[in-house]
């Protein structure tokens, strides 16, 4: 047998050039009392193995739904499911969760947002990290043991022999996330999709876990799809950033294209919504005005028009499709693209009409720039240097 993360392993993964996943017109509807939500409405990606997607939007964009759906974890009679997810040549939209149970743990595996709540609290670590291994795997009790107390110790755990008979309310919430991501690398997946792992650490946490995630995704050649509402998160961590906004694919392209040649306003709009460190104490944080759209009745046209400053009557008419930019793998969702005449146009028009939602981002548009620049020379940073894998707990962490 494979040892799982073993150089042979990791080299038979990097061999193999076909994506390991392809979505095509994805979507996942709920149907509740009060109508139908279409939290996911025909999303298509694809991802190449060893490569990481970061997909980025508010509370509510379906980004959580999205992974769910791939994974196939969103199976109800409520629930329906159409498209095609293409995972490893194997179609997986068609299977049923009896089936995906053969995939879960040793194909694809999820960090989830809370480890609190997706550990049992009554059951100690080492049982709930062993009880993978046994199922999947068909090891003893003396060999798991032994094989997640290695696991605590990859993910930084201090003293993994002891450690591994807690119980979860007796570790830290960063230590509860290590644990969290040993059982989803326990069975060497493939895929790992990470939902939020830094939602509630603290800052130095966060950039510990990101950091372990990271050494162990290039370590084991894992592919890796990162959920998170913050773009700065995967600003130097992902090789490709898709928004999304309504259940839908607002831009995709290569992380630095992103940054550099945004075209999508509600992209444009999560840039101006990040803290800078250079601005005065008490400055205003920049918020998105309006609030998401109804997923049981979203507005015809483009869904991010009632927020967007530069709406123009063909936005809150027509739904603007998904078209190709300049560079390779850029698309984008936009009538009046950022950048282009068309949208300073529409702004100016704006602008002089005295609409609110565009009075609120003048100003905003210069400190985009500024703030691009920043986030544009930290991804070249991290790209010269090489990641700091040793970060070990901090006291406070232990």
């Amino acid at each position: 047998m494979t040892v799982v993360g073993s150089d042979t392993e990791r080299l038979a993964r990097a061999d193999n050039t076909e994506p390991l996943l392809v979505v095509k017109d994805l979507k996942t509807h709920f149907q509740i009392d009060a109508g139908l939500v279409k939290a996911v409405d025909g999303v298509s990606l694809e991802i190449e193995r060893g490569k990481t997607l970061g997909i980025v939007g508010e509370s509510g964009s379906g980004k959580t739904v999205l992974s769910r759906s791939i994974m196939r974890l969103n199976i109800a009679n409520n629930v329906i499911n159409t498209g095609s997810i293409m995972y490893d040549g194997e179609e997986l939209i068609t299977k049923s969760s009896k089936q995906m149970q053969k995939l879960w743990g040793v194909e694809m595996a999820m960090v989830f947002q809370d480890p609190m709540t997706s550990l049992n609290p009554v059951v100690r670590v080492g049982r709930q990290l062993t009880e993978h291994l046994r199922y999947h795997l068909g090891v003893g009790k003396p060999e798991a043991r032994s094989t997640a107390i290695e696991l605590l110790r990859s993910v930084k755990i201090p003293e993994p022999e002891s450690r591994i008979d807690n119980y979860p309310h007796e570790m830290s919430g960063g230590m509860r996330q290590r644990v969290c991501i040993a059982i989803a690398l326990a069975c060497g997946p493939k895929m790992l999709f990470a939902d939020e792992p830094t939602t509630a650490l603290d800052v130095t946490v966060q950039h510990q876990i990101l950091n372990l995630l990271a050494t162990q995704q290039r370590d084991r050649f894992m592919t890796m799809i990162m959920v998170t509402h913050d773009l700065g998160v995967v600003a130097g961590r992902a090789d490709e950033i898709a928004v999304m906004y309504a259940g839908k694919i607002a831009e995709k392209a290569p992380t630095g294209t992103l940054f550099s040649d945004m075209r999508h306003p509600y992209t444009q709009a999560l840039l101006w919504s990040i803290p800078k460190v250079s601005q005065p104490k008490h400055t205003r944080l920049s918020a998105i005005a309006g609030r998401p759209p109804d997923l049981i009745n979203p507005p015809m046209g483009c869904s991010f028009s009632p927020r967007c400053p530069y709406a123009q009557d063909k936005c809150r008419e027509e739904e603007p499709p998904l078209v190709a930019g300049s560079t390779p793998g850029h698309q984008f969702a936009c009538w009046y693209p950022v950048g282009s005449k068309e949208n300073e146009e529409a702004y100016a028009k704006n602008l002089a009409d005295g609409v609110a939602v565009t009075l609120a981002a003048e100003g905003k548009i210069r400190a985009t720039e500024e703030l691009t620049a920043e986030v544009i020379a930290d991804i070249a940073e991290l790209d010269d240097s090489v990641i700091d894998v040793s970060d070990s707990v901090d006291e406070g962490d232990s």
